[in-house]
């Protein structure tokens, strides 16, 4: 008669006939769907090699089971009671303001309904408020991805929000035409045109960007590790995307139809955004080897502005072709190479 042994993670029972299988199944004791081996040598040793399960022990012996119930429908909801489904501890705030995960889920979910019912009908606001709450999203991934020991929420807030006043400032004043390869946007030449989108727009928005950076990480009492600073540096990047989406809904996408109109709401307020904070998440990483390194502070300061610089204008070059989406994949392999090997990094300059 055969004999079969039934694995229950870590521990294993039996050895059973296909009757007794058949047996606790129906008292609820064993599950169909619980692995099982035949006997015969290393047979716990086998388990996890074997996908047998009770199921199919039972039909090949032609066992037909049915798990008993346990009483009438009555009987077990008196026996099971209330305390399956409720506890008085669910509305405690005491509890709840402990469980980050349960309070973040709340948040992400509920805010587009707090919003809905208070903000005014106002479209800055309304572009604003769905800006701020697709940067949100993108702050939680980003904390869960990069965050160190040394993260500060608050300075996260700050750096945040800091960049949204700078960017108002620096553009609502028109300081960045300042920078003379604007001049060159808008002309025939392919040339021409890449130059003013990598030294003119690239340069003047990722300087922008990495300036908090800069006084964030030479400010610190303590240093930096490279990861803190690209986490800073991707927040940065999410407050810059903040304004320019909301810019850009003001402006260029009035313009649209309906339908692209929509299209571009969803790019410029979710991944656009995200090209930006990984476009700064690289200038923090260098940024903070500069403080590290000071002996090599220039050319990593350097670094820090013309890499993603160069990126972020190629990608605007291309921005009406598919070649863009290279620049844009280019970043963020970069960005992950980057933060992978910072050990690696670190020893070529201490060499």
């Amino acid at each position: 008669m055969d004999s079969y042994y039934v694995d229950r993670g870590k521990k294993v029972y039996g050895p059973y006939t296909a009757q007794r299988l058949a047996e606790l199944v129906k008292i609820g004791q064993l599950l169909k769907q619980d692995h099982v081996v035949e006997e015969g040598g290393a047979a716990a040793a086998s388990l996890m090699d074997r996908k047998l399960s009770v199921g199919d022990v039972l039909k090949a012996h032609n066992l037909k089971v049915t798990p008993e119930n346990e009483g009438s429908f009555i009987e077990q909801l008196r026996n099971v009671g209330s305390r399956i489904w409720f506890s008085n501890d669910m509305f405690k705030w005491s509890e709840i303001r402990k469980d980050t995960r349960l309070l973040l889920l709340g948040m992400i979910g509920l805010a587009p309904l707090v919003a809905m019912h208070i903000l005014p009908d106002i479209d800055v606001v309304t572009f604003y408020a769905v800006a701020l709450y697709f940067s949100c999203i993108w702050g939680v991934f980003f904390f869960y991805m990069f965050k160190t020991k040394q993260v500060d929420l608050k300075l996260t807030a700050s750096l945040f929000f800091a960049v949204q006043i700078l960017m108002f400032f620096v553009w609502g004043l028109g300081l960045n035409k300042l920078n003379i390869f604007y001049a060159l946007l808008g002309n025939d030449g392919f040339l021409s045109n890449s130059l003013g989108y990598v030294l003119g727009v690239g340069v003047t928005e990722e300087l922008v960007k990495a300036v908090p950076l800069i006084l964030v990480a030479n400010r610190s009492k303590t240093p930096l590790v490279p990861q803190t600073m690209v986490f800073y540096g991707v927040m940065c990047g999410i407050g810059f995307g903040i304004y320019e989406g909301v810019e850009y809904q003001m402006e260029v996408n009035r313009q649209l139809d309906y339908n692209s109109s929509f299209f571009m709401n969803i790019a410029r307020l979710t991944s656009l955004p995200f090209f930006h904070s990984m476009c700064s998440g690289l200038a923090g990483y260098f940024i903070s080897f500069a403080v590290l390194k000071p002996r090599y502070r220039q050319i990593l300061y350097f670094i820090a502005i013309a890499m993603p610089a160069l990126l972020h204008g190629l990608y605007d070059t291309f921005a009406d072709s598919i070649l863009s989406l290279f620049f844009g994949f280019a970043v963020v392999v970069l960005l992950n190479f980057y933060v992978n090997n910072d050990k690696a990094v670190q020893s070529a300059l201490n060499e």
